[in-house]
């Protein structure tokens, strides 16, 4: 039988970003996967990170700014980018966003690896 997902659970995090996890570890003790949809206000950035995860992401309004070693892109609406496990990447919303983060297997704080 499907199972229904009625809310996600917001997971706190530093600053004004409000991450909303549907799929994953916290929300549906998933470990395989993790779907959450972010919002994310103008000026929000976070430390480089270099995951033992596959992260696919879809930007629904705004644009996302994703910097990786040897240059950066910027991503916007209607647009996706996937971020393979072991590069390194850093997220940014200079303008403010939201977006859907697919992590495969499913994001952990212990395999991020965020910068110091």
């Amino acid at each position: 039988m499907p199972y229904l997902i009625s809310s996600p659970t917001v997971i706190p995090v530093p600053g004004n970003k409000v991450v909303e996890e549907f799929i994953g570890r916290v929300n549906t003790g998933e470990t395989q996967a993790s779907i959450a949809r972010m919002k994310s206000p103008a000026g929000w950035s976070e430390p480089g990170q270099r995951p033992e995860f596959d992260e696919y992401t879809l930007v629904l309004s705004g644009a996302l700014r994703v910097e990786y070693e040897g240059g950066e892109l910027e991503v916007t609406g209607g647009q996706a980018i996937i971020a393979r496990k072991g590069e390194w990447v850093r997220y940014s919303t200079p303008h403010g966003a939201e977006y859907v983060a697919i992590c495969i297997p499913a994001f952990s704080v212990d395999t991020v690896h965020r910068d110091a």
